[in-house]
């Protein structure tokens, strides 16, 4: 392991200026920085420990609801308002990894965790993602659990997480500080599809760092759910998920809509053709299983993992029909 220094920064501001020095790393929980450095991936030269940034979840006038980075995962799945207003984002949460490690990580970290893709974590195998112009050995290895959607010769990863699917289904933006100025971030184009070159995930520039998410008021999230397919029921990364947000007219007919796909891209894969498709369109099976195959239509399969297109069409089929009160 690199030899390394340790500082905990008192507030963004020193934070933001200690972290503008070359190889150093923001900690928040560790359940991921921590690993990485063990694993010799990561080789900070200096740790900035951020949890004494803002973990507060509060209201804004407009109704939504502004989450401090430093908040722990299970304190925004337990908040009851994010329970009653947004089960969906409490669901993912409760989906992912086991309590004591939702007990340790923040809200920040886990928008910033990195791919849990095999040969990422094997030095021995090839990985741009590690050590870029190496190769991918995933495209021609062991890749039931890589992308179908979005991915490139460069890089068949997938994004990890499941809080992310949900923030990413009801539309939130990142708060950022960095040594020039602070900027808000659109969710969906805060993580970077992999292109040609998968080491960049997301779009922070050197020393900028996440100080809070903002969750907009979206009334029909009260109806929302998070659907989490796995090969086994605990701690587990999902092979297909799915969070969604549905409203509803008394006429059973699509008014707006939310949906997003989880374990499918190297981002959190917003579904805006299934939903563009679906509204004004009656609830119905073929009306949602017609959507789900226009998401679909570009997915690009590996040698292992064909199914999870199948899968993704099942799954939200099966969710959307959940959420309209009738079962699938």
């Amino acid at each position: 392991m690199t030899p390394f220094t340790y500082a905990r920064a008192a507030d963004a501001a020193t934070a933001v200026r200690q972290g503008a020095m070359a190889g150093a790393k923001y900690l928040g929980g560790g359940t991921n920085l921590v690993d990485l450095m063990r694993e010799g991936i990561e080789h900070p030269n200096a740790l900035i420990d951020v949890t004494a940034l803002s973990a507060t979840i509060d209201e804004g006038e407009d109704g939504s609801l502004i989450i401090g980075a430093a908040a722990k995962n299970t304190t925004l799945a337990a908040d009851p308002r994010i329970r009653r207003r947004y089960p969906v984002l409490s669901r993912a949460i409760l989906a992912g990894a086991s309590a004591q490690i939702r007990n340790m990580a923040t809200v920040g970290g886990n928008i910033l965790q990195r791919t849990r893709c095999r040969y990422f974590y094997d030095d021995a195998a090839a990985c741009n993602k590690r050590k870029p112009g190496a190769g991918c050995d995933a495209v021609g290895g062991f890749n039931r659990y890589h992308a179908i959607l979005g991915a490139s010769v460069a890089c068949v990863a997938t994004h990890p997480s499941d809080m992310c699917v949900a923030l990413a289904a009801l539309d939130a933006t990142v708060q950022v500080a960095g040594p020039n100025a602070s900027r808000t971030i659109a969710f969906m184009d805060f993580h970077r599809l992999p292109g040609g070159t998968p080491e960049r995930e997301t779009l922070l520039e050197t020393g900028e760092l996440v100080v809070g998410v903002t969750v907009p008021a979206l009334p029909f999230a009260t109806r929302s759910t998070y659907r989490k397919i796995r090969d086994r029921a605990s701690y587990a990364f999902a092979l297909v998920s799915v969070a969604a947000a549905l409203d509803l007219g008394e006429d059973r007919r699509i008014r707006d809509i939310r949906l997003a796909l989880g374990g499918v891209a190297h981002k959190p894969w917003r579904a805006f053709a299934a939903e563009a498709a679906l509204r004004g369109q009656p609830l119905t099976e073929t009306a949602i299983r017609a959507a789900a195959e226009t998401e679909l239509a570009d997915a690009v399969p590996l040698r292992d993992n064909g199914f999870k297109i199948e899968l993704a069409k099942r799954a939200i089929v099966s969710v959307l029909t959940e959420l309209g009160g009738d079962k699938p």
